[in-house]
């Protein structure tokens, strides 16, 4: 069964640092571009950050402007996992956090930007961050 999982939410003060991780299980991960998307409570999902794929080149990455600076996207192909390195975190980031993995590095940038309304083929459930003092 293919499938991404989330997990590394919690709850952390304003200025603190989580790392959220998307692990891939039942396929290759290095095949698939990876992006981060989030949605607070009574708000749409929105994309927060992207990673191609890295099977013939270094993979590039792109992060929107209300966290650039601040969060950072990685992978790691060993093991089949993408990460998301959350630093000054402010209490606007509080959310559910969802990593969506597929194959088109276009299909994934696109629903990060906010660019497309296509599907992504895997998805994962989310992990809840809240950032609070």
């Amino acid at each position: 069964q293919l499938r991404v999982v989330e997990s590394g939410g919690g709850l952390v003060e304003p200025g603190g640092s989580l790392r959220l991780s998307c692990a891939a299980s039942g396929f290759t991960l290095a095949h698939y571009a990876v992006g981060w998307f989030r949605q607070a409570p009574g708000k749409e999902r929105e994309g927060v950050s992207y990673i191609s794929d890295s099977v013939y080149a270094p993979s590039s990455t792109y992060h929107e402007n209300a966290v650039e600076g601040r969060f950072t996207i990685s992978r790691d192909d060993a093991k089949n996992t993408v990460y998301l390195q959350m630093n000054s975190l402010k209490p606007e980031d509080t959310a559910v956090y969802y990593c969506a993995a597929d194959a088109s590095s276009a299909r994934v940038f696109g629903a990060v930007i906010g660019d497309s309304n296509e599907s992504l083929e895997l998805w994962g459930q989310g992990t809840l961050v809240t950032v609070s003092s």
